[in-house]
């Protein structure tokens, strides 16, 4: 036995010094832009399902799913084989924009899938690989069919890296872009929250519009998320999306969904329009759209479609594995009614993380709709006004007198030290908000009744832990680790 502990412990060695080595490597070789990698120093060398093995030997539940990609979660059987057969086969794996039996098979399953209304006379234009490829495609897309050059987009948003996806993420300044209040009930813009704020923010967009002294002229298209993921996860109400469609056909505004990561069954409809009703004149799709692979594609009423040979393109838009992959993602998610078991497991898990809420008064909000869910961490010891369901924090709003909500400050040095004590408890999860401060979950829709648990257990553990901590050394315990451990 003696022996057998000896060369356990000398392999477990090993295998850190390797997990360490690699790590070193990478922090003086690769760019400081990295983002992931900070938060998480892990170094994964197996990964299936909702499991990842990394190269000391932990075992992680895996909550972050490529930030969205994997619906089906890590190497799921279909788009293993999948994979294999285009490889077996002898096809190309690069073929530009040609036709090929696997981008027909991946055209014909996206389609039957859209929303009702845009199938019939949709089409499609593969991009490069990354959604904010696509999104730029979009942009460039609605300009060229209105004549127009501005866009609509939203506080909070999140689009991509890319000059006019920063832009309309309220990022870069060079495009043309309007910002508009994007509704929530907890930090709502207008402080009053629920239908009513969603009306004022409503009541807002149409009033730009039709105000000729706006500054702001008739827009090329208006793009959105339906849930705001690195925004905080923020679902936008099925009722502002309806009015939003109507502000903009009522316009001949064309309306840009971003699905890439709401998109494929993750909030509970197969995408997140639908909860909604609506049907957008352009929907930019990337992320699990590909299983697992580099694959993203706008879809668009045929009437937009003005472009000229080579108006866009890419040279990695013929990924024909990314194409079967996806393939084998979408016609399993639609047959195997994933995007409604996303529904209801993720309602189950959402009203259980409430309890969080109800427990530890550094829970600001739990919010999501699938599974996209996500924790809002605050500082309740900080000074000023709670949360609005304590009556001696509220007040009058002056606009129509009804209660307006003051929350606590966001804590990102807590959301920060919840995402470490999650990792050491082997469980993996993402930062997201205004102020990195929501500790965001997209498990893959392949998730068990069993593992849920077992992620919401350690989730709560990890909870428990930092308001233990907070309340016993006050609020300014780990700021030396910085509030800008944002993963996305």
């Amino acid at each position: 036995m003696a022996v057998t502990e000896s060369m356990a412990g000398g392999l477990h060695g090993e295998a850190r010094a390797v997990h360490e080595g690699i790590l070193r490597r990478q922090s003086a070789r690769e760019s400081s832009a990295r983002t992931y990698a900070r938060a998480l120093p892990i170094v994964p060398v197996r990964a299936r399902g909702l499991t990842i093995e990394g190269a000391d030997g932990r075992r992680y539940l895996d909550c972050l799913s490529g930030a969205g990609t994997l619906a089906l979660g890590h190497n799921h059987p279909v788009v293993l084989e999948a994979i294999r057969r285009v490889l077996d086969s002898g096809a190309p794996l690069s073929v530009l924009d040609l036709a090929t039996p696997v981008k027909d098979a991946f055209i014909t399953e996206l389609f039957r899938t859209l929303p009702p209304g845009l199938a019939d006379r949709a089409r499609v234009q593969f991009c490069g690989p990354a959604g904010t490829d696509a999104v730029e495609a979009a942009l460039k897309l609605v300009r060229a069919a209105t004549g127009r050059t501005g866009i609509l987009a939203f506080t909070g948003a999140y689009h991509g890296m890319t000059a006019g996806a920063l832009a309309a993420s309220g990022g870069a300044r060079d495009v043309q872009v309007a910002r508009l209040p994007y509704p929530q009930d907890y930090r709502c813009p207008f402080g009053v929250g629920g239908p009513r704020g969603a009306e004022l923010a409503a009541r807002w967009t149409e009033s730009l519009l039709d105000d000729p002294k706006s500054g702001v002229p008739l827009p090329a298209g208006m793009i959105l998320e339906p849930v705001q993921g690195e925004g905080g996860v923020i679902p936008g109400p099925d009722g502002w999306l309806r009015r939003m469609r109507k502000l903009t056909a009522d316009r001949s505004i064309p309306l840009i969904a971003d699905e890439i990561q709401t998109g494929v069954g993750r909030t509970g409809a197969f995408w997140a329009v639908d909860h909604s009703g609506i049907t957008p004149d352009v929907m930019v799709l990337s992320k699990a759209i590909g299983g697992s692979l580099p694959l993203a594609v706008i879809v668009y009423r045929d009437d937009l479609d003005v472009w000229q040979p080579g108006a866009h393109a890419g040279t990695f838009r013929g990924n024909q594995l990314a194409m079967a992959a996806g393939t084998a993602t979408l016609t399993h998610v639609r047959e195997n009614g994933l995007a409604e078991r996303a529904a209801d497991l993720g309602s189950r898990m959402l009203n259980q993380l409430r309890e969080l809420a109800d427990a530890f008064p550094c829970v600001g909000e739990v919010r999501g709709r699938g599974l996209m869910l996500g924790l809002e961490l605050v500082d309740p010891t900080a000074a000023g006004p709670g949360p609005v369901d304590r009556p001696s924090d509220q007040h009058a709003c002056a606009m129509d007198q009804e209660p307006c909500h003051a929350p606590y400050p966001a804590a990102p040095e807590l959301a920060g030290a919840v995402q470490r004590e999650c990792l050491q408890r082997g469980l993996i999860v993402e930062l997201g908000g205004r102020h990195s401060a929501v500790v965001r979950l997209l498990p893959p829709l392949t998730i068990s009744e069993e593992q849920a648990a077992a992620v919401l257990d350690r989730l709560s553990d990890a909870v428990a832990a930092v308001a233990r901590s907070h309340e016993e050394h006050g609020p300014h315990r780990g700021r030396q680790h910085g509030s800008a451990q944002r993963a996305g």
